[in-house]
């Protein structure tokens, strides 16, 4: 008698709204017990260490995801759609024979034209995506839904916690749950690239409590998947999009910015309770991890690779560094920023940096009214938001004994081979992706090029609008 087919895998990524990675308690988080669901998670398949996103801002890191491509690659270098004719993942897989469904960040998730997932509910119809049981509920109906037409699924489930504004019990937005646990500004650890101040505490509190309901809301997803049956099945991936909402963190290319807490069960395939804390990977490997694991036959020229061999426990050469970028926040401010990261250094190149541009974005809230207000005072914090709104050309950071990128090593003179390596290492990268800031790496030292560059590349207004195809 021949034996049964195996099913296709299915596919679940969750993914959370700007949740600092060591918010979650198997990435030594602070307060202890704040994120229970996730913690269990992570003892049923692999951590990884060394994870990060590729962009740190919401719709271009998901565009990364989406299209398997750099921002500059695909073109989706900010709030705007890619260019045509570039990859995708969802109708990758519906060639394939999956049903592809996404809870929340719809748009931000769908940067091509053509993507049209087969079920879809949006952040108003998920309660603001604050609402544990209204996720629970649509995703039985999904999985229900697999079910009766038999059919392999790819589902991205995003949540909109933690992204501000953050859970304030006392003034609960609309349609949003009151969190399982509510915490205090006394409870907050304050992270070391932020001063301790009474009004960082009071925000971040706020902040713990919408990472406490992102918590129920994935522990009610899993439960769902668990009912349905499929979990043995499925391969589930957690992640965050970016970094925490605060000043030296999302929008940046510092290494909280970009630090994602990765996490991955596969049943049958990872063994429960594996970490990896040597290979780095990023958010543009997952199109083609995921296509190794369905095998799946998908676009060639995708520039991340498969991370499976590492789920099995064997290494992979050539995952050393990560490269990560910055072009287009909200508003379409150009603010381009290029990084390699390794585990020892990370080094930074702000083309936009010119002594005169003054950055800003829209997660500074009541964490940089705080820093303003002690800077009159304390000429640290007044350095701190000096290079927080103007920085300088390059930067280089000992990530080993400085995380929170505090002391810039740029002009040590015990570090310029340092310098010179990973510059021309980045700088590689930069020709065999064909960034357009490679003129400006170049010219670093000639301010009237670099801004010429950055007139071309990203011109003297705000980017289009991106419209979805319905």
């Amino acid at each position: 008698m021949a034996a049964e087919p195996s099913k296709p895998v299915n596919i679940l990524l969750f993914t959370a709204d700007d949740l600092h990675a060591e918010s979650v308690g198997v990435f030594a988080g602070r307060p202890k017990g704040l994120t229970p669901h996730l913690d269990r998670f992570a003892g049923e398949g692999m951590l990884f260490d060394r994870a990060h996103v590729n962009v740190a801002i919401c719709a271009p890191c998901r565009a990364v995801i989406a299209t398997g491509l750099f921002s500059h690659r695909s073109g989706a270098m900010g709030f705007n759609e890619a260019k045509n004719g570039m990859p995708d993942i969802v109708s990758t897989f519906q060639k394939a024979g999956y049903r592809t469904g996404i809870l929340g960040k719809v748009d931000h998730s769908t940067p091509v034209r053509l993507m049209k997932w087969d079920y879809e509910f949006d952040q108003n119809e998920l309660g603001n995506g604050r609402n544990p049981e209204i996720y629970y509920q649509r995703c039985r109906t999904f999985f229900e839904q697999r079910k009766a037409d038999d059919k392999p699924f790819y589902f991205m489930v995003n949540s909109h916690d933690p992204h501000r504004p953050y859970c304030n019990p006392e003034k609960l937005t609309k349609g949003a749950a009151m969190p399982s646990k509510i915490y205090k500004p006394s409870e907050v650890v304050v992270p070391g690239f932020l001063p301790d101040l009474p009004g960082v505490r009071a925000e971040l509190a706020q902040y713990l409590n919408s990472t406490r309901r992102l918590d129920d809301t994935f522990g009610k997803v899993m439960q769902a998947l668990d009912e349905s049956g499929f979990a043995d099945n499925t391969l589930v991936v957690f992640l965050s999009d970016n970094g925490i909402a605060v000043p030296f963190a999302k929008c940046n290319v510092w290494f909280h910015a970009t630090r994602t807490p990765l996490l991955v069960r596969w049943p049958g395939v990872v063994r429960p309770g594996q970490r990896d804390d040597s290979h780095f990977v990023s958010v543009v490997d997952l199109f083609p991890t995921f296509l190794d694991a369905a095998g799946v036959t998908g676009p060639k020229s995708l520039d991340g690779r498969s991370f499976v061999p590492l789920l099995k426990q064997t290494p992979q050469d050539g995952r050393d560094h990560v490269f990560t970028q910055i072009d287009m926040k909200a508003g379409g401010d150009a603010v381009p920023m290029r990084c390699v990261q390794t585990a020892k250094y990370g080094y930074i190149y702000n083309p936009f940096s010119d002594g005169k541009h003054r950055y800003r974005n829209n997660n500074e809230g009541q964490c940089m009214r705080a820093m303003n207000l002690a800077a009159a005072s304390d000429p640290n914090i007044a350095a701190r938001v000096q290079l927080f709104r103007f920085r300088v050309s390059e930067e280089l950071y000992d990530l080993e004994t400085d995380p929170n990128c505090l002391h810039n090593l740029i002009d040590n003179e015990a570090r310029q081979d340092v310098v010179h390596s990973l510059r021309t290492r980045l700088r590689n990268w930069m020709v065999e992706t064909n960034d357009p800031m490679l003129p400006a790496i170049d010219n670093r030292a000639d301010r009237a090029i670099v801004d010429a560059v950055l007139l071309k590349t990203y011109g003297p207004s705000k980017p289009r609008v991106k419209k979805r195809a319905k």
